[in-house]
């Protein structure tokens, strides 16, 4: 059996996303930019993905820049935050501790520039309240950055009114919304969101693609110098295949987001209660208002990587955390921010699955689990020491 449940760190090209992209590869293959027929065809499309992504989030088509992914869209929006506030003598941005990189290292770019950044903490469940930012926000301010969803432990931030906090103090709201598009309900001007940013391959579209949102009225900064493209906002030569493998994949996302989620609740919901039976385990992140696909435990005794390689054994494709820092012996920033220690942080279980897991598959996940975290705790010395009442329980 093979079971894919990695879909955080990026998702299956759907059929519609890659033969909508098809044609555009060898037969409109102009670039928008250029007069002549073959590249107006091509511009047309263009412009047809652009209005298809604002309907999706309820924006204008006006408002969506195309990117490479959500982590240059982050980058944009900040840096256009930045730069306004400056221009107003206001340098004060708010964030929050578990951020993905593509915000993090930004604002520590920032910091070394004159800004003052201000990391919210977040509470064991995962989850950033109204009132801390309004808490946060100062004269300064001019900008708050919060993730719509996080990308490990899956909790859903209350976008909307954090949304109000920041619009009833004329401050910039930006929101990382990778993890959320396609599979949460959207709609920028409902939530008194400024600036969103998504990436094509989180919800079955190609990878190396995004869009960021730009609420009219905000004129975004060039991080890439070049061209006119963009609207003068974003230069390079639009990958139109991408662009419209994302703008299908997100509309085919949207158009089923109801009935997806309900499947993958309910397969989240197995996988949760099944594995909370195995001792010493907690759940990370809360226990209702996370992601429908997403499910992240930590075991105690053991190290997360072992667990990954054991359960790739069995078939399982599965996480320990965000796939961007896979390459790091650190334990999740995301993790230590809402209060877990580093030895237990250490062993975490990040399963992300897609509306094709099935009941069954779930079950199978859970007995691979249970069977690997056995057999690891078996042979550490640390699980030993704490079953000889050497060293003392962290979870119950």
């Amino acid at each position: 059996m093979n079971i894919y449940a990695d879909n955080a760190a990026t998702t299956r090209m759907s059929e519609k996303a890659l033969n909508a992209m098809l044609p555009y590869f060898r037969d409109v293959y102009g670039n928008p930019s250029s007069l002549h027929s073959i590249g107006q065809r091509a511009n047309e499309a263009l412009w047809a993905a652009r209005e298809t992504v604002a309907r999706c989030i309820n924006a204008d088509p006006k408002e969506i820049t195309f990117t490479s992914g959500g982590s240059e869209a982050d980058n944009q929006a900040i840096v256009t935050a930045a730069k306004l506030g400056a221009k107003k003598g206001k340098k004060h941005i708010i964030s929050t501790a578990f951020e993905h990189h593509a915000v993090l290292h930004t604002l520590n770019k920032l910091q070394k520039e004159g800004y003052e950044i201000t990391l919210l903490d977040v509470h064991e469940n995962g989850l950033v309240s109204p009132e801390q930012v309004a808490e946060a926000i100062r004269d300064d301010t001019c900008l708050v950055t919060v993730m719509f969803a996080n990308n490990e432990i899956g909790t859903v931030q209350p976008i909307k009114e954090i949304g109000e906090v920041c619009r009833g103090k004329k401050v910039l709201f930006h929101t990382d919304a990778v993890q959320a598009a396609g599979h949460l309900f959207i709609d920028v001007k409902d939530m008194n969101v400024d600036m969103l940013s998504i990436s094509a391959h989180k919800f079955h579209g190609p990878k190396g693609v995004g869009a960021l949102f730009c609420r009219k009225g905000i004129i975004l900064s060039s991080i890439i110098e070049g061209g006119a493209q963009e609207r003068g906002k974003r230069a390079g030569t639009e990958n139109i295949p991408g662009i419209v493998g994302m703008a299908t994949a997100l509309e085919d996302a949207c158009e089923r987001l109801d009935e997806n989620a309900a499947k993958m609740k309910k397969t989240r919901d197995i996988l949760i209660n099944g594995l909370s039976q195995i001792p010493h385990s907690v759940l990370n992140g809360d226990r209702e208002k996370r992601l429908p696909g997403n499910v992240n435990f930590c075991f105690e005794g053991i190290e997360g990587e072992s667990i990954l390689l054991l359960l790739d054994d069995k078939g399982i494709s599965a996480s320990s955390g965000s796939a961007c820092t896979s390459g790091s012996l650190e334990p999740s920033h995301v993790l230590l921010a809402i209060g877990r220690p580093h030895e237990i942080a250490h062993g975490s279980l990040r399963l992300s699955i897609d509306e094709t897991v099935s009941e069954e598959e779930a079950k199978y996940i859970i007995d691979s689990v249970k069977e690997t975290v056995e057999l690891l705790r078996g042979m550490s010395p640390v699980w030993r020491d704490l079953m000889s009442g050497k060293q003392k329980f962290i979870t119950k």
